[in-house]
């Protein structure tokens, strides 16, 4: 049986990577790949694919949003794409839909294939219809409530204005606005300021919550940086974007931070 795959990811290495691991499928043929979701609706609808390789976390529109505008019957099988995204992974694993996490795994790669390939036997068009549905809706409305209590005003917080570094005999007094970055070590933080960097007894997540979220903004699992301190961004070949600071240092924005980046800077990449 002949699979008809359409590959939608922004990012060239991860397309490629699918591409690639398909090889060892000569029954499942590629007929295109998309790098937005405005061009993965428009191609799910005109190519009308079997299986649909799809990405969660696009810029601009991401994974279920397209699904909710790419209105077609049958609906492909779908094999979502992520990064880390809890409440993605919730809903996929609720419903009982596979999904391949990033960065894909061979040996996951070839299970969620033998999935695909047992599925497109014994398919219930309307079973899986509704599957798909019930994903997107629990996701968009997590999302929602989300955004909503993000928008929704709350007493004022008096967050963090110096923070006290200890060392030997002596403890500095630092203006949090004279920070550079904050780096996760365990249970402890490097604060970096200065071209130096002070070891404070403190985790990420908990420092993260006393600072001004509109000044300190958490840009990978292991970095916060203070937006004062950017000066600019640039594209990598990854499709990531690298974080160029005032004192020269670059840091990586990740992309399961991206769109909360966007939301405190007010645009969009």
């Amino acid at each position: 049986m002949k699979i008809n795959a359409l590959i939608v990811d922004d990012e060239p290495h991860a397309r490629e990577g699918i591409r690639i691991r398909l090889k060892e499928y000569p029954n499942i043929c590629i007929v295109g790949e998309c790098s937005s979701g405005m061009e993965a609706v428009k191609s799910i609808i005109e190519l009308r694919p079997d299986l649909l390789f799809l990405d969660i976390q696009m810029p601009g529109m991401n994974g279920f949003q397209v699904l909710q505008k790419a209105e077609v019957q049958p609906m492909p099988i779908i094999i979502f794409v992520t990064a880390y995204d809890k409440h993605a992974i919730k809903a996929f694993e609720y419903h009982a839909l596979d999904y391949l996490l990033k960065p894909i795994s061979e040996d996951r790669f070839r299970n969620a294939i033998q999935v695909v390939l047992a599925e497109a036997n014994h398919r219930n068009f309307e079973l899986y219809a509704k599957k798909l549905k019930s994903v997107v809706d629990d996701y968009l409305a997590v999302a929602k409530k989300d955004a909503e209590d993000q928008n929704t005003p709350v007493m004022q917080k008096n967050y963090l204005s110096r923070l006290l570094i200890k060392s030997k005999d002596t403890v500095s007094v630092i203006p949090v606005h004279e920070i550079d970055w904050i780096e996760s070590a365990g249970d402890y933080v490097y604060v970096h300021l200065n071209s130096k960097k002070h070891l404070v007894r403190e985790t990420l997540i908990t420092l993260e919550k006393n600072l001004d979220p509109q000044q300190f903004v958490r840009i990978h699992r292991s970095s916060i940086v203070n937006v004062e301190k950017i000066k600019n961004l640039r594209s990598n070949e990854s499709g990531d974007y690298d974080v160029f600071l005032s004192t020269g240092i670059k840091l990586k924005l990740s992309r399961t931070y991206r769109d909360h980046f966007q939301n405190v800077m007010k645009n969009t990449l």
